[in-house]
């Protein structure tokens, strides 16, 4: 009896286990919030668009909803607008991607030389970035204005053209003139990243070139361009991704014209779902736009780090 009792005052005393996480537990818990967040607003419109994309589903004609597979897939692909879309949105963004790599290129190389002006030209560099891809597609529709235009004045002024055109509205220009816009919007991130890859680069490596009486085309194709290849290929995988789901520049500039030479697939899975209506060929337009960037992400992120250590 006194031992039973003698249990029951040590059981008393002594103090309560605390209930305690892991840290790793701990902060799982604190994403929680965020977690079931991203289900909401991403996970689920991603799987109910997937969803859709299998079913007969137009909102003009809500009767005819129903299951039909990958039909809508086949369809899209054997449509008389796949082809053509296609085909202008990877000339799009081959295109658009030699423009900013090239140009990306010449104004890093100018930025990080040693020039009184080089704080301006840094500064020049960034300032298409402070503009959404809304305001500078407003204000590239300005300067191709036909009537009052920067660019038909300046062309006009120094004599090369003898009227003034309409660039967003004629088959040959219309292309270019989007290109042009979409090359100039996204070139301040691609600059900045060569840029940030030129300042990576070890002085010494010019000095012993400059010692050996190398040229300036023999240390930019020895030095220079080895040791930007990781990030020229970085800029090669932006580029390529955002030239393949381009919509917002060529919604407000040209509306797919003329005709639909300017139509990329993006823009096709817009006019079906909503100006067609067709929710259901719509959604197979997108996660065709969708499985095309995975397959050109994954390349380029094989390129990407299967060259290893740069130094190596």
């Amino acid at each position: 009896m006194a031992a039973a009792d003698a249990l029951t005052h040590q059981a008393r005393a002594a103090p309560r286990r605390r209930f305690e996480l892991s840290e790793t537990a701990f902060a799982y818990l604190l994403n929680v919030p965020a977690i079931v967040t991203v289900l909401l607003l991403v996970a689920y419109p991603i799987v109910d668009a997937f969803w859709l994309s299998l079913h007969r589903y137009n909102l003009r004609r809500p009767d005819t909803y129903a299951f039909v597979g990958l039909q809508n897939y086949v369809d899209v692909i054997t449509s008389d607008q796949f082809l053509p879309s296609l085909a202008v949105t990877l000339l799009f963004t081959f295109w658009s991607t030699v423009g900013v790599l090239v140009l990306a290129l010449i104004m890093a190389l100018v930025a990080n030389e040693q020039i009184p002006q080089r704080p301006i030209v840094r500064a020049l560099i960034l300032l298409p970035w402070a503009m959404s891809g809304v305001v500078t597609a407003l204000m590239w529709k300005w300067i191709f204005n036909p009537n009052a235009g920067a660019l038909n004045g300046m062309l006009f002024s120094l004599g090369l053209i003898s009227s003034y055109r309409s660039w967003l509205m004629s088959p040959d220009t219309s292309y270019l003139a989007v290109v042009t816009a979409n090359v100039w919007n996204t070139l301040p991130f691609s600059a900045l990243v060569l840029l940030s890859g030129l300042q990576a680069i070890p002085g010494e490596l010019y000095d012993a070139a400059k010692v050996d009486r190398a040229s300036i085309w023999a240390r930019f194709r020895h030095v220079t361009l080895p040791w930007l290849s990781q990030p020229i290929l970085i800029v090669l995988i932006v580029q390529a991704l955002g030239g393949i789901r381009i919509f917002d520049i060529i919604y407000l500039l040209t509306g797919g014209g003329p005709g639909h030479q300017t139509t990329t697939l993006g823009f096709a899975a817009y006019t079906t779902s909503f100006i067609s209506t067709d929710i259901g060929h719509g959604n197979a337009w997108s996660y065709t736009v969708a499985i095309l960037t995975l397959v050109i992400a994954i390349f380029y992120m094989k390129l990407l780090y299967g060259r290893g250590d740069i130094r190596s």
